[in-house]
Parts: structure tokens; sequence; C-alpha cells
């Protein structure tokens, strides 16, 4: 399946089993997860990245994400399995 399958361009969200899910959730959620990763980051970013991430997981759930990708870091895992 190609991107544009999944999402057309002319469309920036669809939902999936109810879950809207946006253009742009997982590159979100990478740059999120380095900001949050970053221990030389400002705490503003990081709170700020934190409350990103916990709104992002029911789209990246939806997509299926972590059926088939595992988080290697382990502050970030617990922090995904804190926010449920």
């Amino acid at each position: 399946m190609r991107a544009e399958e999944l999402l057309p361009d002319h469309l920036d969200h669809t939902r999936i089993d109810g879950v809207l899910v946006r253009k742009g959730s997982v590159g979100a959620f990478l740059a999120n997860a380095r900001v949050w990763s970053d221990a030389g980051a400002e705490a503003d970013a990081r709170a700020q990245a934190e409350r990103h991430i916990a709104e992002a997981l029911p789209a990246l759930r939806a997509l299926g994400l972590f059926e088939v990708l595992e988080i290697r870091d382990p502050r970030l895992r617990a922090l995904m399995a804190e926010r449920g």
C-alpha cells in the first residue's frame, strides 16, 4: 500500500475505527518523541511534547503503529504505557 492509497493527497485526515487520524500524525509523534527524550531540551518544550504525544496516542493506535513497531527508549515506552 502506498501513502496516497491510505490518505489521498486532497485529504488531510481520515477516520479509522471511529478515531480521527490526521496526515502527519506519525511524523509529529516522532518529532515529539525526539524532543521529549532530549535531556537538553527546555522543560516547557518537553512538557508540550508529552502533551502532544498523549493527544496522538489514539490515532497512532488506530493506525496499528505499535502492533508492528516497538519503542526502544524505556522511558518513552513507560510514558506510553502510563498514558494508556
